[in-house]
């Protein structure tokens, strides 16, 4: 009957037969045993019986089947028809299926995954590198159960990370290092530094994007998905004007071509330039130091400069005031300006006391 299952013979094999909700299901039972058959029906019963009571979901026999690495495959194809495939999402869903790819998807536990972030910390792994492929594992479970692939995925609990961000320049610190710098690539890392806008934002800037004094980001060239824009005034005006100036280029058989890109290397989206970053960096004095630094001076100085929180998160484009906060960089400069400050509000309320002493004692 419907609701009770059945069993039926293929070949030398039982195999099961059971409904769920109007649809069928059928699996091999991996036995010539109909006793053991009939047993295995009975268990799979009750598991349909606790689905319809809603006591646990039921694990049809397909779905049990899926791997961690179909799971992968179908995210990473959503990501090429999203246009959100970039070299880092690959590289992370590559890693994501190497470590995991072979692991059926209805069997992957928490506590496997604690191990795995055991044996990721003892291969010496940062534990921000490790939560980024547990976030893309939780993504592609996720993305099967919206699309009824899966039921339920594993608790997943992100490593904890302290590593606020250190790197970071002062405004005439930067200046030595721009002066260093190759002419294609001065106005690049200057807007960088003032927008606090990540180089994968910078580096794609056409000149369509800008329009009445107003720079703006579609969302999809941004990290986060969502539109930015930056009002272009002050230093930005200056820069602007260069690159206007700076339009066209020479092509290899002679001819002039106008640069599609506000920042370009002849013509072309500016890509690769860490031999050129640090050899200015060296030179400067401040060997080491990184591009991304300038993200963190550019948040740093917006707060400094007494720019408001929301306002400086909509320029940078950080999504969450604790990654925000991360970039907010103190240096022993501040630190000493805070307990001076501290020093003068206390001489101030002690000369207040007095003189309110003085008064009194007057009277």
């Amino acid at each position: 009957m419907r609701g009770e299952g059945r069993v039926f013979l293929r070949g030398e094999t039982f195999w099961l037969a059971y409904f769920l909700r109007g649809v069928e299901h059928r699996e091999s039972a991996k036995t010539s045993d109909p006793k053991e058959a009939g047993r295995k029906l009975k268990a799979r019963m009750m598991e349909v019986g606790a689905d319809v009571i809603g006591a646990k979901k039921f694990v049809s026999p397909k779905q049990s089947r899926v791997t961690i690495g179909e799971l992968v495959a179908a995210l990473k194809a959503k990501f090429e028809l999203d246009g959100q495939l970039s070299a880092q999402n690959a590289s992370e869903l590559k890693k994501l299926d190497a470590d995991f790819g072979f692991v059926r998807a209805t069997e992957l536990t928490s506590e496997q995954i604690d191990t795995y972030k055991r044996e990721q910390i003892a291969a010496e792994y940062k534990p921000a590198t490790i939560n980024r492929t547990l976030v893309f594992l939780t993504r592609c479970y996720s993305l099967a159960i919206e699309r009824g692939h899966l039921n339920a995925r594993p608790r997943v609990e992100l490593l904890p990370v302290h590593n606020a961000r250190q790197g970071f320049f002062e405004d005439a610190d930067f200046r030595k290092v721009l002066g260093f710098l190759p002419a294609d690539l001065k106005d690049y890392c200057l807007f960088a530094f003032l927008t606090a806008w990540r180089k994968s934002e910078a580096n794609c800037l056409l000149w369509k994007y800008l329009e009445n004094g107003v720079l703006a980001i579609p969302a999809e060239e941004t990290k986060s998905g969502v539109k930015r824009s930056v009002v272009i005034s002050g230093e930005l005006v200056e820069i602007i004007e260069r690159r206007k100036a700076a339009k066209s280029f020479e092509r290899a058989d002679g001819t002039t071509g106008i640069s599609q890109y506000i920042f370009h290397r002849d013509g072309e989206r500016i890509i690769e330039f860490r031999k050129a970053w640090a050899t200015a960096c060296k030179k400067a004095g401040f060997a080491g130091r990184l591009f991304h630094d300038l993200r963190r001076s550019g948040v740093r100085n917006m707060i400094r400069a007494g720019v408001p929180q929301n306002v400086a998160m909509k320029i940078s484009g950080h999504e969450t005031i604790a990654m925000f906060k991360r970039y907010d960089i103190g240096s022993d400069a501040d630190l000493k300006a805070a307990q001076e400050s501290v020093t003068r509000y206390n001489a101030a309320q002690s000369a207040s006391a007095e003189a309110s002493n003085v008064v009194s004692m007057q009277r």
